[in-house]
C-alpha cells in the first residue's frame, strides 16, 4: 500500500510542479482570458523535444483529471507526454457566451463566433510560438463545449487532429454535418464520443443518431470510438471517458502487448519488420511523437521472425536497428543472426565481429558477440 501511495504522490508532483497560469489579451473577445498550462515533466530537460498539445474547453474542471490520466499513462509508458492547455470558462459563466450559436444555422454566432476565432486565430498561434509543440493537436469539451469543438471540423482543413466530445449537447444539424465531413476526410483524424446512461433524452438521442451516421460514413481514415457508460450521470461519466479517449487516440504509442501481438502481428504471413517500422512511423508522422523503437518491441518482432523462419526479414530489422541506435551493435548483430540462420557462418562471424566493436544495448554485449564469433568459427571448420 505504501508503494501505491508513493506512486500516486510522485505522479501528483510531476503533474502540479509543471502547472502554471497565463492571461491572454484577446482582440477577438475584447478581454483577457485565463488559461492553465501543463508542461510535461521532461520539458525543461529535453530542449529539442516537441510535444502534442491538448486544448481543453471547460479547462477549469477538465484540466486536473486529464492531467492525472496523462501522467499515469506516461509513467507506465502507455501514453506520451503532452502539453495541456485549459481554457477558463466558468468564473463568470463565460461558457454560455462562448458557445452562443444561431439556432437556425447551427453555427457560432455573436460572442460564440468571437470565441471560435479566439481559439483558432489567437490561442493556438500563441501556444505554438511560446512552446515546443508538435503538429498534432487535440481538443476536448463537455456538453455545450463538447458540441462547440465540432465547429473546427467544419473548416476545409480541420484545425485539430483529434476531437474528444463528452456528452455533447449537439447543435442543430450536427449529427448530419459531422458524418458528411468524415466521408470527405483525406488525412488521419481521431474522434471520440461518449454519453452517460444518465444523460437526458434531449442529449442522448442526437448522440445516438450521430453515432449511427458516423458508422454509415465508415471512412477508414477516421479513427472513431463511441462509449455509453452504464451507471453514470452526465458528470460522472467524464472520469470514465477520459482514459478511454486518450488510449484510443494514442493506441499505437503503447508498447506491443498480447492483444496487438495476437490480433495484428502473429496473424501476418509476412512483413513483421515492416509492421514494426510502420508502428513507429505512425507515431512520428500522425501523432507527432518521436521515440526510438523500444527494445521490448524489437525483441518481440525478432522472436516472431525466428519462429516463422522469415530470416530474410532480419535484414530489415538491421536497418531499423541502425536508424534508431546507430552507435549500438544491434544492426550488425541482426545481420549476423540473418547469415547464421541462412547457413553462412563465415559472413555471420564477420558481422558479429563488427558488432563487438560497437556499444552494447539491451542484452547484447561484447561477451555475447565473442561467444557468437567462436560458435560461427567452429561451425565454419566443421562445414569445410
Amino acid at each position: 500500500m505504501k508503494k501505491v501511495y508513493l506512486l500516486l504522490t510522485l505522479i501528483s508532483v510531476s503533474v502540479f510542479s509543471q502547472k502554471k497560469f497565463d492571461n491572454i489579451t484577446s482582440e477577438k473577445l475584447g478581454e483577457e482570458r485565463r488559461i492553465t498550462i501543463g508542461l510535461p515533466a521532461s520539458y525543461e530537460a529535453n530542449p529539442e523535444k516537441k510535444y502534442p498539445v491538448l486544448y481543453l474547453l471547460d479547462g477549469d474542471y477538465l484540466f486536473d483529471p486529464f492531467s492525472g490520466a496523462l501522467s499515469y499513462g506516461s509513467y507506465w509508458g502507455d501514453l506520451p507526454e503532452v502539453i495541456i492547455i485549459g481554457i477558463h470558462q466558468n468564473k463568470n459563466d463565460e461558457r454560455e457566451d462562448d458557445t452562443t450559436i444561431d439556432q437556425n444555422t447551427g453555427l457560432p454566432f455573436e460572442k460564440g463566433a468571437d470565441f471560435f476565432e479566439f481559439v483558432g486565430a489567437e490561442l493556438v498561434p500563441y501556444i505554438e510560438k511560446k512552446y515546443r509543440t508538435s503538429p498534432f493537436r487535440i481538443i476536448a469539451g463537455h456538453d455545450v463545449t463538447a458540441s462547440f469543438i465540432n465547429f473546427y471540423l467544419y473548416k476545409e482543413q480541420p484545425l485539430f487532429n483529434a476531437y474528444i466530445a463528452f456528452s455533447p449537447e449537439l447543435a442543430n444539424k450536427m449529427e448530419v454535418r459531422i458524418p458528411e465531413k468524415f466521408a470527405k476526410v483525406t488525412e488521419p483524424l481521431f474522434y471520440y464520443l461518449s454519453a452517460a446512461d444518465g444523460d437526458n433524452k434531449k442529449i442522448k438521442e442526437p448522440i445516438e443518431k450521430l453515432d449511427s451516421n458516423i458508422k454509415i460514413a465508415n471512412n477508414p481514415l477516421v479513427n472513431y470510438k463511441y462509449d455509453l457508460f452504464k451507471g453514470t450521470t452526465h458528470y460522472t461519466e467524464v472520469l470514465h471517458a477520459i482514459p478511454s479517449a486518450l488510449y484510443q487516440i494514442f493506441e499505437v504509442y503503447r508498447p506491443i502487448d498480447s492483444a496487438e501481438y495476437n490480433n495484428k502481428i502473429a496473424i501476418l504471413e509476412t512483413g513483421y519488420a515492416d509492421y514494426l517500422e510502420n508502428k513507429y512511423n505512425v507515431m512520428s508522422k500522425v501523432l507527432g511523437v518521436q521515440i526510438p523503437v523500444r527494445m521490448s518491441d524489437f525483441k518481440i518482432i525478432e522472436t516472431l521472425i525466428l519462429k516463422k523462419n522469415a530470416y530474410d526479414e532480419l535484414g530489415k530489422m538491421a536497418e531499423i536497428g541502425n536508424v534508431n541506435y546507430p552507435k549500438a551493435m544491434l544492426g550488425e548483430y541482426e545481420l549476423g543472426l540473418m547469415y547464421e540462420k541462412m547457413g553462412d557462418p563465415k559472413r555471420a562471424s564477420k558481422k558479429y565481429q563488427n558488432a563487438s566493436q560497437m556499444e552494447p544495448i539491451g542484452d547484447l554485449n561484447k561477451d555475447v558477440m565473442y561467444e557468437k564469433i567462436d560458435e560461427m568459427n567452429t561451425l565454419s571448420k566443421t562445414t569445410k
